[in-house]
């Protein structure tokens, strides 16, 4: 999609994308110009390139500065993309126009031909002896098609090439993040300063908050254009279907065409033996004409000279009156194969009339379809190149935006719920504060929070996936993304994963995720892409790995577990590369979202859940969904390895609330501690410590990849609007506001060969 343009242009663009500053006017009214902005590939290259400068790596304004102008560069080449996509279409649309009249043309030469096939039908039979001339011709044509494909796999080479140049890209952009990790990392140093930054600090959120924003909108319209790129291929795909067809009316056109050339040869000869046949009955009059007047000579030769008997004589007149009759008869033979030579010569002229318009009209359709052809294959090319630059801006987005996101829900009020909500929660209705800010009040103080986003309660489960559609994207394109929801019991994070059962409307987002990813390996298939899926369940019941997906897991093995039995051990493994594997788990290959809702059905039968007071159907575990994605580019030989996490943890909750005894207390006492675990680990990488205790729980070891390596991470948290509620919902608000402010390493894309071993890893 990124085209050539000429050298004027190309100073403009750069120079309305660095600020406007030749013009005089401010940075801001770059904006308003974009209709006229023109991209080449160099600049979109160089504005990916692009580092941060500065003389004062401190100077925390210069950077900011520095990283809204960047965001702004980028949003003014995204909407040039989405203009320039739209001009593709226009063309795409014109192209159907012209096929519709070619197609109309083909219909109206079709009737014509039927006409023709009717006044000539009575030589078909003789016309199909030529069928060895129409075989050559088609080896002409398969050898034309061998050509066709010798050059498509020479623009394959091409493309390849592209592909490496961009590998090379990507790796620096990643260095460049690199240093700006590094840097970012020297701001501890500043934590004096950081009263004297506070008021500077407020402003940066309100705008940082409008910058969410506008990114949000952005994400919504590069979905809007990957449907119409969805859109485009099934147009080409009809446009395929149409050429397809005008290719078979051509083929009976020209075998038509061929039909009235044989038949004109036939008239020929034809008309060459009547002239013959003509020829012969004239030569045989004037022999006939010769010899009558040698016998009438002869006659009066004998009647003078020898006087022979009469009866002699009226034979003669006999056989003279026959040769006239039989003179008179050929005449007439003549006159009739005469006329018959007459009709031939016309009906061969209105044939070549009609071969010469069959001929014309059959250029100027293949010259027609051959500019079809080439026009459809440029436009293909621009949709891959487009796919990969949309692929690369997506992924850029994200990392700008932070590396854990934290999204905050809230429940619908229910039945036994006490107040209105109203009463507890609020939410600011500024345009900077709008979906992203949530505040509570208790005991007459307000306790204000931000988040990247808030859904309260009127927000259906669509347009929670929506929000997170982008991040599950990732995972095909190699990356590692985890998912989790947390809060208290009775919040919501199980409705929040997997939605309820039987009812499409309220589909969770693991079930959303995977229709989603279905749904895109079945639509990159036309790009060379082919995917494997294997997936794996489990739960962390009191510090226990339990697979859930085990056939010969029974409710005797669990029992002899929780009496302290020994039973089959789960031990997590970190290697090198930061792959993490559970030994012995259940891992199995999936190929289509009905096999994964199975699987789903039977680990939701084997989780472990009780009753308490605060929940009828409370999680007493928590569950870990993990799907490994393995992808491979047959044209390229580009392979991908992504990773998705979705998480739905056990919720916290009071002793003093939940009336818990026995194996319930024993249960909320290791769910506690585990979550006392992960607050651990937010907290030491929000401190940047130099040791983070992730070994102090099995859920914090599961997921360290996914907290403290090169992970895509977001978390829900999930509240309640219950009045009572209020204590727990502050404390899991300050612990996502702790998680919102953490710094994880930068994610890297997977694109290493297939492990031999193949069980599954978390990292």
């Amino acid at each position: 999609m990124v085209g050539p343009a000429n050298s004027g242009r190309t100073r403009q663009a750069f120079s309305v994308v660095n600020g406007g500053q030749e013009n005089g006017g401010p940075p801001s009214s770059a904006g308003s110009e974009c209709g006229s902005i023109e991209f080449t590939k160099e600049d979109v290259e160089a504005l990916l390139n692009e580092k941060m400068k500065g003389k004062n790596k401190f100077n925390l304004k210069e950077k900011c500065d520095q990283m809204m102008d960047y965001i702004r560069k980028l949003r003014l080449c995204i909407k040039w993309f989405q203009e320039l996509e739209g001009s593709y279409l226009l063309e795409q649309e014109k192209l159907r126009n012209m096929l519709d009249c070619a197609e109309r043309k083909c219909n109206e030469m079709e009737v014509l031909m039927k006409n023709k096939e009717e006044e000539l039908n009575s030589i078909i039979m003789e016309l199909r002896k030529n069928c060895a001339s129409l075989h050559e011709k088609l080896t002409k044509e398969e050898s034309d098609k061998l050509a066709a494909m010798d050059s498509l796999a020479r623009e394959k080479e091409a493309r390849l090439a592209a592909e490496r140049l961009q590998t090379s890209l990507t790796d620096e952009l990643g260095k460049a993040q690199r240093e700006h990790s590094s840097a970012s990392q020297k701001i501890t140093s500043l934590n004096d300063m950081y009263k004297r930054l506070q008021e500077y600090n407020t402003s940066l959120q309100q705008y940082n908050s409008k910058l969410q924003t506008e990114l949000a909108t952005v994400n919504e319209a590069l979905k809007r254009v990957e449907k119409e790129k969805a859109a485009v291929v099934e147009n080409l795909s009809t446009l395929r279907g149409h050429y397809n067809a005008l290719q078979d009316q051509l083929t009976l056109t020209r075998a038509s065409q061929d039909e009235a050339m044989k038949q004109r040869e036939a008239l020929v000869n034809d008309v060459v033996c009547l002239r013959g046949e003509l020829q012969q009955a004239r030569d045989d009059r004037d022999r006939h004409l010769s010899q009558l007047e040698v016998l009438t000579t002869e006659a009066v030769k004998y009647k003078e000279c020898t006087g022979k008997s009469f009866a002699e004589l009226e034979n003669l007149s006999l056989k003279s009156n026959e040769l006239e009759a039989r003179c008179l008869s050929q005449s007439d033979q003549i006159k009739a194969l005469q006329d018959k030579l007459g009709a031939a010569e016309k009906k061969l002229q209105v044939s070549d009339l009609s071969a010469m318009e069959t001929r014309t009209e059959y250029e100027e359709q293949k010259k027609l379809i051959h500019d079809l052809q080439n026009r459809l294959a440029d436009a293909e090319i621009k949709i891959i190149e487009g796919e990969k630059l949309r692929k690369k801006l997506h992924n850029t987005i994200l990392e700008l935006k932070g590396n854990i996101r934290v999204f905050c829900r809230v429940r619908p009020l229910l039945a036994d719920d006490a107040a209105a909500e109203a009463k507890v929660i609020s939410y600011p209705t500024s345009t900077e504060f709008l979906g992203r800010s949530i505040d509570l009040m208790q005991s007459g103080q307000k306790h204000s929070f931000t988040f990247d986003k808030v859904f309260m309660p009127d927000a259906s489960q669509q347009e929670v996936f929506v929000e997170i559609s982008q991040l599950v994207q990732s995972a095909l394109d190699g990356y590692k993304v985890c998912i989790f929801a947390y809060g208290q019991t009775g919040s919501g994070k199980t409705h929040t994963m997997m939605g309820r059962p039987g009812n499409p409307e309220q589909k969770g987002l693991i079930p959303r995720s995977l229709e989603q990813i279905f749904e895109t390996r079945q639509s990159l298939k036309s790009q060379g892409w082919k995917y494997e899926m294997q997936v794996s369940m489990l739960e962390i019941y009191n510090e226990t790995i339990r697979d859930l997906l085990s056939t010969n897991r029974s409710c005797s093995d669990v029992s002899r577990t929780e009496n302290g039995v020994a039973g089959k051990q789960y031990a997590i493994k970190h290697d090198a590369n930061g792959h993490t594997h559970v030994s012995d788990l259940t891992v199995v290959d999936v190929r289509s979202t009905r096999e994964v809702s199975f699987l789903l059905d039977q680990a939701a039968q084997s989780r472990s859940v009780g009753k308490t007071q605060m929940n009828e159907q409370s999680s007493r575990s928590h569950f870990v969904f993990t799907l490994r994605i393995s992808g491979v580019n047959e044209s390229t030989e580009q392979q991908v390895q992504g990773v998705l996490n979705l998480i739905d943890l056990a919720g916290s909750e009071r002793l003093s609330k939940s009336g818990s005894t026995g194996d319930r207390l024993k249960e909320t006492q290791a769910i506690n501690k585990s979550l006392s675990s992960l607050s651990d680990v937010i907290f030491a990488l929000a401190k940047k410590e130099d040791h983070v205790p992730f070994r102090n729980s099995k859920l914090t070891y599961l997921l360290q990849p996914c907290l403290g390596g090169d992970s895509k991470t977001l978390m829900f948290v999930n509240i309640s609007p219950d009045p009572s509620s209020l204590g727990e919902s502050l404390c899991s608000l300050r612990f996502a506001a702790r998680v919102n402010a953490c710094e994880i390493g930068i994610p890297r894309r997977q694109t290493n060969m297939r492990p031999s071993d193949s069980r599954l890893s978390y990292g």
